[in-house]
This record gives structure tokens, C-alpha cells and sequence, in this order.
């Protein structure tokens, strides 16, 4: 199996070895980078090489702030995911950064354990989405002839699933995928299994989540709730509503990328879904169901 490669990106030779040296013994493939101008000639030579770049906002010649810009402007790198390590945590400073597309952080200075947690955090969403693009790939467009549908579903690997399925009723699915994924699993994990936010980064730090996902499958209460994923295409929209069975949420501090939340491990992906997948997107009622829709092109 080909190791996961990231590329570190600090001007600070030091800071940069330990970084490569924490990564390398965790089994990481490791580029390293002693600039920015270094870096972009990097990710512009091959930018496929690279599963995550962990990335020093303050350098000299190019800062943090132009390298994630220019990747998130390239289709082929929208998706890898850019951590920022800073010391700069001035809620204004680490907005700007999630604007630009940081969505994960590190404050300076940080454990061997805490810069683990991120980058086993941020590859392992991205190896997610790649799986969906490539599932999504598979189906080719089994669905875009569709006009209105219902299913239901019931685990993560339904979810997973199903989305991959359901995207190819869009016109650009692989667009799509990575939103209805993270809105499908939110009903299953949040909603019908009642995984609060900070019980699930308990669960991600202990490595238990899997685990404590399949307990809750197996009781009789939780594990005979059923979530709903509706399509429907609505004049010059393909509307996608998502039910669970829930006790809802408070959704509102979930639909922009919050400062308070960016040095988490999770907690990104309704303000993902809003921000690339999907033209709208909106909570209903107690917030057990979401009604996510894309402009459909005139025919």
C-alpha cells in the first residue's frame, strides 16, 4: 500500500526537521519544503503527489496565506487538505486562513501528539473523499435521468454508499458527493446514534469511534432508527433532503467555518458541504433535517 505523503513547508530548518521526523516514524511519506517559492515549484511539478501539506504561515519570500491560495484556485487541489501551523491565533488571523481554505490548525508550539491527531485528521477526510470520487466515477451517472426518489438508510457504510449513488443525479457529482457524505453520516452518527461533538472527539482521540458506532448499531433502540435521503428535481433546482430520527441540534454555529473549532479534529463538514457542494442549504425545524440543493443549468 503506498504510504500517505505529506509535504512540510517551514523556512525554520529545526522546526522543520522534527516536523518531518514526528511524521516519518508515524509512517508518513515526507516532503519537505525550506520555502514557500520551494513548495509551490513542488505542488505545481506534481500536485498529485501530496495527501496533505502542512504549511507555516509566516516565511519571507511567499507566506502560508498565498500557497493556500494558489492551491485551493487549482480543480486538482481543491480538495487536499492545507494545515496551518501558526502562532497567530487572533480569532481575525485564523478566519482569514479558513477563508482561504484552511481547515485544519496547529498552534505553535504543539505536541508530537497533537500535530499526529491533525494529520491523521485531515488525510483521513481526504481519503474519504477520494474514495467517494472514485466510487462516484464507478456509478457513472447511473441517476441523471431521475426525477424524484426516496431511500432510507441505516450505517455509515449505508450513507457512504448511497451518496456515491445519489451524486450522479447531479450534474457535476463528484462536486456533490463529499457534501451528502458528510450530511448522511451527520443523520446516522449525530442524529439517529446520538454522538454529541465533543463525545466524538473523545471517541476519534481514543480511536474508538468505530467501535462505539457499531455498539450503538447493535442495541435495539438506536440501532432500529433509519435515516431518509429524498431527491427531487424542482424546476430549475435538484433538491436533496436528509431526515433522521433524532433529537436535532443547535445547526447554527455549524454553517461557517468557526475559529473556535479549527484546531478540532472533526467538525467541518456542514460548512464544507455549504461551501463547495452545494448552491443552498438550510436546517429545518430542531434540526433533524436539512433540505441541500444545487442550480441545475438551462436546458
Amino acid at each position: 500500500m503506498e504510504k500517505t505523503c505529506v509535504l512540510v513547508v517551514d523556512d525554520e530548518p529545526i522546526g522543520r526537521e522534527t516536523l518531518a521526523e514526528n511524521l516519518s516514524e508515524e509512517g508518513y511519506q515526507v516532503v519537505e519544503a525550506e520555502s514557500g517559492e520551494a513548495a509551490w515549484r513542488l505542488i505545481d511539478a506534481k500536485p498529485e503527489r501530496f495527501d496533505a501539506i502542512l504549511l507555516d504561515r509566516m516565511m519571507p519570500d511567499m507566506d502560508g496565506i498565498e500557497i493556500l491560495r494558489r492551491v485551493k484556485m487549482r480543480p486538482d487541489m481543491m480538495h487536499v487538505p492545507v494545515i496551518m501551523q501558526t502562532g497567530m491565533t487572533a480569532d481575525s488571523d485564523v478566519l482569514e486562513g479558513l477563508q482561504a481554505g484552511a481547515y485544519y490548525y496547529l498552534t505553535k508550539p504543539f505536541s508530537a501528539d497533537t500535530l499526529l491527531a491533525i494529520v491523521a485528521a485531515a488525510t483521513r477526510d481526504y481519503r474519504g473523499h477520494k474514495e467517494l470520487a472514485e466510487e462516484v466515477q464507478r456509478q457513472n451517472r447511473t441517476l441523471s435521468c431521475l426525477v424524484q426518489a426516496r431511500f432510507l438508510f441505516r450505517t455509515p457504510d449505508d450513507a457512504r454508499n448511497l451518496a456515491a449513488l445519489a451524486a450522479n443525479a447531479a450534474p457535476e457529482p463528484g462536486r456533490v458527493v463529499l457534501g451528502l457524505s458528510e450530511l448522511m453520516l451527520n443523520a446516522v452518527e449525530h442524529g439517529n446514534l446520538a454522538i454529541g461533538y465533543d463525545e466524538k472527539t473523545r471517541l476519534i482521540e481514543e480511536g474508538a469511534l468505530h467501535d462505539q458506532i457499531a455498539h450503538r448499531l447493535a442495541t435495539a433502540e438506536l440501532g432500529a432508527r433509519q435515516a431518509e435521503l429524498v431527491i427531487e428535481r424542482a424546476g430549475d433546482e435538484l433538491v436533496f433532503v436528509i431526515r433522521d430520527q433524532g433529537a436535532g441540534f443547535d445547526w447554527r454555529a455549524y454553517l461557517e467555518m468557526s475559529p473556535d473549532r479549527a484546531f478540532d479534529t472533526h467538525g467541518r463538514g456542514i460548512a464544507m458541504s455549504r461551501m463547495i457542494s452545494f448552491d443552498s442549504l438550510e436546517y429545518c425545524g430542531r434540526g433533524n433535517e436539512v433540505k441541500a440543493a444545487i442550480r441545475l443549468p438551462a436546458a
